[in-house]
């Protein structure tokens, strides 16, 4: 180009090119995007730990103990155990103390959907801390071994004459159906048709949300806390071993026992588990 003065002007065109260190225009923002996609890449890894419980069918259970309610959802194909360990972070109280109960004592071995656990059911906890288990003088476990070990010496309970008197009048035409040599959980309904020591008609209805027993007869009903029974006792009655005698042990020694005739063998072990609970020791 030339000047004013017809000399030549030199006009140097500049390198507009970035240095290598500078990003091109556009290279900033695709980079962000990048790195945006790729922390929502790192965040999409991030496990809670419940990633086992929400890949199954959950349930919402209502749990019960000592007069609180808790609120859980747990996967119905865990196990009773593992409802315990839940049981264990709601309320502190370890596995080994809890008496849970759904329909019954709740089985440890099998998942909830195989005892039929529904969404929103109730299930009624009951248990001591280990405080509470410590502060009492006289452990159950004792009681138990005591009464045991003088049963040994004694006559079979349904040779007894107490018991005989009641036993000879036969069983009762009404009473529950029994099954010899089997297991099952207490049913919906209370036990009926059995007789009590004086002969009158008898039934025993588990009322598991006040943890209390019910005894019927036709004059009363006594509303008794479980865990205020101290043991119960049981014997095939001889001639009819598919049905038991069974005591229940109201206070400290074998003059309270309440005695009820011709209870169905299947339910022998539900009803001691239930009443007295395997973890007990009180």
């Amino acid at each position: 180009m030339a000047t004013q003065d017809g000399s030549a002007e030199v006009i140097m065109e500049s390198d507009t090119r970035p240095n290598d260190g500078e990003p091109l225009e556009g290279d900033s923002e695709n980079a962000s995007q990048t790195d945006s996609g790729n922390a929502t890449t790192q965040d999409c890894s991030i496990s809670n730990g419940d990633d086992a419980d929400e890949q199954q069918e959950m349930v919402d259970l209502k749990i019960i103990w000592n007069k609180n309610k808790y609120d859980l959802k747990i996967g119905i194909d865990n196990t009773g155990a593992k409802l315990k360990e839940k049981i264990h972070s709601l309320t502190g109280l370890p596995p080994s103390m809890q008496k849970v109960m759904y329909k019954g004592l709740l089985p440890e071995d099998k998942t909830l959907r195989e005892i039929k656990v529904t969404n929103g059911a109730k299930i009624m906890v009951v248990g001591s801390t280990i405080n509470d288990v410590l502060a009492v003088n006289t452990p159950k476990e004792v009681i138990q071994q005591e009464v045991k070990a003088e049963e040994n010496k004694k006559e079979p309970l349904c040779r007894q004459k107490q018991h005989r008197k009641v036993l000879d009048k036969g069983k009762p035409e009404d009473i529950m159906p029994a099954i010899k040599g089997t297991k099952e959980r207490l049913p919906t309904v209370p036990l009926s048709g059995m007789f009590n020591k004086s002969g009158g008609k008898v039934r025993l209805t588990f009322k598991l949300e006040q943890d209390q027993l019910w005894i019927g007869t036709k004059e009363r009903t006594e509303k008794v806390p479980m865990g205020s029974i101290k043991n119960v006792v049981s014997e095939p009655i001889e001639g009819h071993e598919d049905y038991h005698m069974m005591a229940f042990q109201l206070g400290p020694t074998e003059a309270s026992q309440y005695w009820v005739y011709w209870v169905p063998a299947q339910f022998v072990d539900a009803i001691k588990d239930t009443v007295l609970g395997k973890w007990q020791y009180f």
